[in-house]
């Protein structure tokens, strides 16, 4: 499988199903405003994307969005994505995303695809009310690449990598937050928990938000075992 990060949370996996699209935010840098109550007040996306966004969503055979907010999906990539591919989801975004002409597969628990198995897995996105506020939110493990989506480390995390004995997982670790309440997708002690379990774990979501405050030089200091691709970049595994 190759991954490339297209740039945040955006991924490109090349598996034997197909060519699949995660998570597009495909909006040029400055586009919309700074994600409010955070504490670095400048427009997002704060970089360009490495390719035209009509190059990301071309020769796609299917599309994975985690959860709805603007950082994972966004109003580009509505404008761009093909009408005519799976775009697979949670089940609570079904609706959203067949009202806006997709073609959304919502996935309960399991389904297949080109021979590829996708399980939906829980995620957590912060903690306490912060993580209710921003609820529903998932990862998902296709055959045995963990995508863990937009949460920190806890449990649930821990258990499915239990459960399932990835050999890759994809982590969130831009260590996002408000003002209060704490992080609410992975940074560096989250990361090292992940790579401790799982024997390749890339790294994305980062320095592409103007609420992600962990740089990809301070990360691969902290946590050397981590893969941390550049926008554009594409990992072999």
């Amino acid at each position: 499988m190759n991954i490339t990060l297209v740039r945040n949370a955006t991924l490109i996996l090349e598996t034997a199903a197909g060519r699949l699209l995660v998570d597009p935010m495909l909006d040029p840098a400055g586009a919309r405003p700074p994600i409010e109550d955070t504490a670095n007040p400048v427009r997002n996306p704060t970089v360009e994307l490495p390719v035209p966004a009509e190059e990301v969503v071309r020769g796609l055979d299917a599309v994975l969005v985690t959860h709805c907010h603007k950082d994972h999906l966004d109003d580009t990539a509505v404008r761009l994505l093909p009408r005519d591919v799976p775009v697979f989801c949670q089940p609570e975004d079904e609706e959203r995303l067949r009202a806006l002409g997709l073609d959304a597969r919502p996935v309960e628990e399991s389904v297949e695809w080109n021979g590829l198995t996708l399980h939906r897995v829980p995620a957590q996105h912060g903690f306490g009310a912060i993580a209710d506020d921003l609820a529903p939110v998932s990862g998902f493990v296709l055959d045995d690449l963990y995508l863990a989506g937009d949460t920190v480390w806890y449990e649930e995390v821990e258990r499915t990598i239990e459960r399932f004995r990835p050999r890759v997982a994809i982590v969130n670790a831009g260590g996002a937050s408000f003002l209060e309440g704490g992080l609410i997708v992975m940074g560096t002690d989250d990361v090292r928990e992940v790579v401790a379990r799982v024997p390749t774990v890339v790294c994305v979501h980062l320095e592409a938000l103007n609420h992600c405050f962990l740089t990809r030089a301070e990360l691969a200091a902290a946590v050397p075992g981590a893969v941390i691709p550049r926008d554009g970049e594409t990992v072999e595994v």
